[in-house]
């Protein structure tokens, strides 16, 4: 092939994964309102940092929140300059991140394997379930998912070539996935590549890279000058809150009730790997074939370590498992040719779709057996929202998938493809709105209505900090006293009395206690 047919190719390759990232990371960006709690903690705090002009120290409800580093908070703020206080610029950082992860996938592919295999792998990681809605999140983990991609590679990539630029590339990525989300940025990388040098016999090789001069100092210049002045600002509450509540004790204990069994991750991949999820099994079926080449070693320990990590920490939550995800796309794109029956992956998707489309006859179950108010209100609402109208439209969904294993033009990877670009679209188009409007649009109303009337807020038994975004104002969580308006739910309206009821609705409460 020509040079220039080559970069012919590759151009086009590139634009029809633009088009997949438009579709899966743009489309209906900021259609649904923000998800509590993540998504309405990391959008206040930015709020709260453009009313106060402090740059430094991130905020939330007034208080300071040591949650997370402070990057993803000022590419946040930006937006929100840019676009106004609104869902699309909260969630655009994560787009945008989701856009290079996905670009970076392909780059380091297409090096290593050529333009289609680039193209798939890259491809299932846009319109993979899991990352579909991590890059439309406005939270910290689109953004430390790009830069700890493209360490990955760039380390990888030194480790083969000797590369200087690689090397520097790699601490200085780091050094932003650090700004982003602390010392997982370098946890994983230095790991991952300490295992693989001790399985590739060159621990010396490794040794020179970490320890490299150049390197920290670039990775310093970097990170450090905000840990430093934080610490300045805030003493030993940022060291205790930030690195012993939110990273140490995150991995020890079950923090803010996010636990479960070490088999916890399972599920979550087999899930969040939809609708690609019959290849996670082929990587499982010719994981000795793949053994063979290096990089795919690499790869497999890269997502091992990561799934052994967080499988063994004691606070575990869906998304960190996405960590190991991009080595698994890689996989699983070359374990694709290995395949024997590749129309059977469709199989996936199918079941999951037809869960979906029972979820109406799953609610009115529910509903049956469950006492708690807010629970039940919440059902109820769902039942409302859904009906013949989801019932049909899911099972459309499954009748298009089911066709295009039948299209004999199209090749395995067409099909993996085209079944993804309509999972994509579901999403997008149907599930989150829906998701939205059942969970989180009453808080948004409930804030609008509290706004508008100017009213001053008490939050009691809930946490939802969107509520402070769309009033654009802070709230004392507490139990509410005689004459104040109180944020709360249904299920806890009943222990309050002589209220009057000022908003209700899918069990979210806003009501004035009379005098």
């Amino acid at each position: 092939m020509s040079q220039h047919r080559a970069k012919s190719e590759t151009a086009w390759f590139l634009a029809a994964l633009g088009i997949l990232i438009l579709t899966s990371f743009f489309l209906g960006l900021g259609s649904a309102p923000l998800f509590d709690v993540d998504e309405g903690a990391f959008s206040e705090a930015t709020r709260e940092m453009m009313i106060s002009k402090n740059y430094l120290t991130t905020y939330l409800n007034g208080s300071p929140r040591f949650d997370k580093p402070i990057l993803i908070y000022w590419v946040q703020l930006l937006c929100v300059k840019l676009f106004g206080v609104n869902e699309f610029a909260f969630r655009l950082p994560s787009a945008l991140a989701g856009s290079a992860w996905a670009t970076s996938i392909f780059l380091f592919v297409r090096k290593e394997s050529g333009n289609r295999q680039a193209f798939l792998a890259a491809a299932m990681m846009v319109l993979s379930l899991q990352v579909v809605v991590i890059a439309k999140a406005a939270i910290a983990d689109g953004l430390l998912n790009c830069f700890l991609a493209i360490t990955m590679f760039a380390l990888l990539n030194h480790f083969k070539t000797g590369s200087k630029y690689a090397l520097y590339l790699a601490f200085g990525t780091a050094g932003f996935g650090m700004l982003t989300k602390g010392p997982i940025a370098i946890l994983i990388p230095a790991t991952v590549c300490l295992l693989f040098a001790f399985q590739e016999g060159s621990l010396q090789k490794w040794i020179s890279m970490i320890f490299n001069p150049i390197g920290i100092m670039l990775f310093l210049c970097i990170a450090l000058p905000w840990y430093l002045l934080e610490y300045r600002d805030q003493g030993m509450a940022f060291i205790e809150g930030f690195f012993f509540k939110h990273n140490i004790s995150r991995f020890n204990t079950s923090f803010e009730g996010h636990s479960g069994s070490i088999l916890y991750y399972i599920p979550v991949i087999i899930v969040g790997m939809m609708p690609f999820t019959g290849l996670v099994f082929a990587v499982l079926f010719n994981i000795k074939t793949l053994l063979s080449d290096s990089t795919n070693r690499f790869l497999l320990i890269w997502f091992v370590f990561v799934f052994v990590f967080f499988s063994l920490s004691g606070t575990k939550l869906p998304h960190y498992t996405i960590y190991g995800y991009t080595p698994l796309f890689i996989l699983m794109a070359r374990a694709l040719p290995l395949c024997k029956h590749p129309q059977l992956f469709a199989v996936w998707p199918l079941l999951l779709l037809a869960v979906l489309a029972s979820l109406p006859y799953l609610l009115l179950i529910a509903l049956q057996k469950i006492d708690d108010d807010f629970i039940r209100a919440i059902l109820t609402g769902g039942v409302e929202l859904t009906g013949l109208n989801h019932i049909l439209l899911i099972i459309a969904a499954m009748l298009f998938i089911s066709a295009i294993q039948f299209i004999p033009r199209f090749s395995a990877e067409d099909k993996l493809i085209a079944t993804g670009v309509i999972f994509s679209l579901l999403i997008n188009l149907y599930l989150m709105p829906l998701a939205g409007n059942l969970l989180q649009k009453p808080v948004k109303e409930a804030a609008i209505l509290a706004k508008k009337e100017g009213y001053k807020i008490v939050m009691w038994e809930l946490y939802n900090p969107s509520f402070f975004v769309y009033s654009h104002s802070l709230a004392e969580i507490r139990a509410p006293k005689r004459g104040e308006i109180v944020l709360t739910t249904v299920k806890e309206l009943k222990n309050l009395q002589n209220t009057a009821l000022l908003y209700n609705k899918y069990g979210i409460v806003l009501a004035k206690l009379k005098q």
